[in-house]
């Protein structure tokens, strides 16, 4: 009898050991926490509540935010994917790179690849200039049929257009069908192995000029490797590198910043 209670608090000490490992493998790795939050939690969670996390994120906003208010959208999102379900917006910490990086171009035209939940582009659009737009691509439906929702409630819908399809799709469009001469500035936040071919397209297609501004997210985690070999051995290019974290985790990533020489 002592000896079956001896083997089974062990077994408890184990399977609790294991358990505070996987905790801390969370906080501080990247992969194990896109598997707990994306594969295992969202699945779990999705099934129990019969709606998708972006869906619970719009919610919320819709809940507690102030409409017509992008800080108190942003802020809100923010509390909600660092306290309840991770999500992958730019965050409040890189966003303050992507602030600044925006503040300093002043832009009159620019693009976002990757709407996502509409987190950055709502970011974005609040520090537009009268007259500016912002022309943000996402792919999937449900993310774009969200995202405009945001862009809506947050106020900033007549500096937004949101493009729903493939970023190799609508790059070329953008001369012809939306008018655009070149961009001023653009952000990178979609699928990682885009990120160079984009980069190519947006020049094959004449859409950057010289002093254009590229920002590439999560060159460290989940990576761009292609992205940063293409774009750091261009000469038309000039690069810097802004170390950071991870959106709402403590893993190292960072951004890319890119200006185009012509």
């Amino acid at each position: 009898m002592l000896e079956s209670s001896s083997v089974l608090l062990f077994i408890v000490f184990v399977l609790l050991f294991i358990l505070l490992l996987f905790v801390v493998l969370i906080r501080t790795n990247g992969t194990a926490a896109l598997i707990w939050h994306e594969l295992i939690k969202e699945k779990i969670t999705n099934f129990i509540m019969n709606q998708s996390k972006e869906q619970r994120i719009l919610n919320f906003v819709l809940q507690n935010a102030v409409r017509g208010d992008p800080r108190s959208v942003m802020e809100t999102i923010d509390k909600y994917c660092s306290e309840k379900e991770w999500a992958m917006n730019v965050g409040d910490v890189k966003g303050v790179i992507l602030d600044k990086t925006v503040e300093e171009i002043n832009p009159s035209i620019a693009l976002e690849l990757g709407t996502y939940c509409g987190y950055s582009a709502v970011r974005i659009a609040r520090l537009l200039k009268a007259g500016a737009c912002l022309l943000t691509v996402e792919f999937n439906p449900e993310f774009a049929a969200i995202a405009k929702q945001m862009i809506e409630f947050a106020g900033v819908q007549d500096k937004v257009k949101l493009l729903q399809g493939p970023s190799e799709v609508i790059i070329p469009q953008l001369k012809k069908k939306y008018e655009v001469d070149t961009l001023d500035f653009v952000f990178l936040d979609h699928w990682k192995d885009r990120y160079a071919p984009d980069t190519i397209l947006l020049q094959e297609c004449s859409l950057l000029r010289k002093g254009s501004v590229l920002l590439a997210d999560n060159i460290i985690f989940p990576g761009a490797p292609e992205f940063i070999k293409y774009i750091r051995n261009n000469p038309r290019f000039q690069c810097s590198t802004y170390p950071s974290h991870l959106e709402y985790m403590k893993v190292q990533d960072a951004m890319e910043k890119a200006v185009f020489l012509g």
